[in-house]
């Protein structure tokens, strides 16, 4: 049975979105959901993807790592929009 803080794979197409801000080292508006549930807004770089047992992080400009599962949107694109 998952749990609320197990990881879940997301979208191919929304992977893709990461990968591409990440290529493009580009400053990025990310909504971030934390492991509490709260909804945070940040303006960042993501500087490197890793995959590691417990799931998939982007690693941010500002010493900081996220969750691939726990971003909702990247510059208005939500991954809700992106089926898996």
């Amino acid at each position: 049975m998952r749990t609320e803080h197990e990881y879940r794979p997301i979208s191919c197409d929304f992977h893709d979105l990461l990968e591409a801000s990440a290529t493009q080292r580009r400053t990025a508006q990310f909504e971030v959901r934390d492991a509490d549930g709260e909804l945070r807004t940040l303006s960042a770089r993501i500087t490197d993807i890793q995959t590691r047992d417990d799931g998939e992080y982007a690693l941010l400009d500002r010493d900081e790592e996220v969750r691939l599962d726990r971003i909702v949107s990247i510059d208005g694109a939500r991954q809700s929009d992106y089926p898996d």
